[in-house]
């Protein structure tokens, strides 16, 4: 039960800070809202949003004034507006909202599906998906892809670069997951850790270190039994001796003793407990990324065998262009509002973001509005709650890291320079998200 408490979070930070930490996690909706209105998000030219396509596909950087005086006349931000909503996906089924896939076949279910019943069709399916992953996993060793998820029905997979999220190699987190999944994975060789499971293990064998440091200096008789050695730590062994007293008391043929699967699964329930849970989070690095490729290419749970999501290949979304993928845009509205503050109404303006919006969209879009909104404004920041865990603070030990090597080929990525700056810090949000993100004077404050 210690594995399943909530791991602490930070606070809101009292200070303002010019920069808000690096969410992991994919949001399904941000709501801005502002005092100033969001017009210039609106009824963009197809001139503009020809060139934010172009801008986005050539990886070009723009960077705006604080504050711009006037934001519905500034191409070069309607622009930019419309290259920060570009994402990629596959497969790309029109009639089909491809993401979330945990928990969606309400939404799918009744929509054409011809190849749930159509084997070929189902394999033809899984070999453009196959390329298209291998095509991501390419660009993302060579560094022209920063990142991307997995999704599917079951589970999400987020692929970093190396250099990302304060880790020299590249990295795998899944999550939520199962023993049977971990198990087929041990199987194929791919080496991984529980960082969650651990963490809680690090911290209550520091606690029970404490708590028995306290007693020796209580009494040191215990201390003298316990550094002399006298009493063994319980190992394996022991089982059968645990049972002579049913011996001694004659009783033993009546009294069925466990048997090894028995035994194996008591020891093995701490792991089972974490199963679909946060906790279950996994962590995959360097070359046995490699081999978790091809594992998830020829895992037969990947897809399911029935219901609504029968047969239909895993979400890919990724922030670039790659073999197969299609290019999408998120969608954008602006709603004008009056709200009543004391005894008068005063306008509210609101821009709606809906889509699978990935780390450096939500960046670029606070970018945007940081000079658009004159340095003033607040979101809503709605998450796909399986994708939370992923700011979970994975590896302590590559902060020391070489960052000049590590990061050398990172700009070629596609990624605006600040929002990579962001995404290269260690994550510090933990098992949460932010919820709420408020800027005041060009200065950020939030709530996880």
């Amino acid at each position: 039960k210690d594995l399943l408490l909530p791991v602490p979070t930070p606070a809101v930070p009292t200070l303002p800070s010019r920069e808000f930490p690096a969410d992991w996690s994919i949001k399904t909706r941000l709501l801005f809202m502002s005092s100033q209105p969001f017009t210039w998000a609106e009824h963009l030219k197809a001139q503009e949003e020809a060139q934010g396509f172009a801008q986005h596909c050539r990886a070009a950087e723009t960077n705006l004034p604080p504050s711009v005086q006037e934001p519905k006349l500034s191409t070069e931000l309607r622009c930019a507006f419309q290259q920060s909503l570009v994402y990629w996906l596959h497969p790309s089924l029109p009639w089909l909202q491809l993401f979330p896939r945990i928990g969606a076949d309400r939404k799918i279910a009744g929509k054409a599906s011809p190849w749930s019943q159509d084997e070929a069709l189902q394999q033809v399916l899984m070999s453009e998906w196959s390329v298209s992953f291998t095509s991501l996993y390419n660009l993302l060793k060579a560094k022209l892809c920063p990142y991307f998820y997995v999704c599917t029905y079951q589970f999400t997979v987020l692929f970093r670069a190396a250099g990302l999220a304060g880790s020299d190699v590249i990295t795998a987190v899944i999550s939520p997951t199962t023993r049977g999944l971990r198990e087929a994975m041990r199987n194929e060789g791919i080496e991984f850790s529980l960082p969650l499971v651990e963490e809680r293990r690090t911290r209550k064998q520091k606690n029970s270190e404490v708590n028995l440091e306290t007693e020796v200096v209580r009494s040191p008789e215990v201390g003298k039994s316990a550094e002399d050695g006298e009493e063994p730590a319980p190992s394996d062994d022991d089982d059968d001796e645990s049972f002579s007293w049913l011996e001694e008391m004659g009783v033993q043929d009546k009294i069925k003793k466990p048997g090894a699967v028995s035994i194996k699964l008591c020891k093995e329930k701490h792991e089972v407990q974490v199963d679909h849970r946060p906790e279950s989070l996994t962590l995959v690095k360097g070359t046995n990324t490699f081999t978790l490729l091809n594992f998830l290419i020829n895992c037969k749970s990947l897809v399911a065998v029935a219901g609504p999501q029968a047969g239909l290949p895993p979400t890919l979304l990724s922030p670039v262009a790659f073999r197969g993928g299609t290019m999408q845009t998120l969608k954008a509205r602006s709603i004008n509002a009056k709200a009543r503050v004391h005894l008068a109404y005063e306008d509210i303006f609101s821009l709606e973001i809906v889509g699978p919006v990935m780390p450096h969209s939500l960046h670029s879009l606070t970018m945007l509005l940081r000079s658009a909104q004159r340095g003033a404004f607040s979101a809503v920041l709605y998450t796909h709650e399986p994708t939370a865990v992923f700011n979970t603070h994975l590896d302590s030990a590559s902060s020391a890291l070489n960052k000049e090597t590590v990061s050398k080929d990172l700009p070629k990525c596609g990624l605006h320079s600040a929002t990579l700056d962001q995404l290269s810090q260690l994550p510090t949000l933990g098992k949460s998200s932010i919820r709420f993100l408020e800027m005041k004077d060009y200065a950020y404050t939030w709530k996880s």
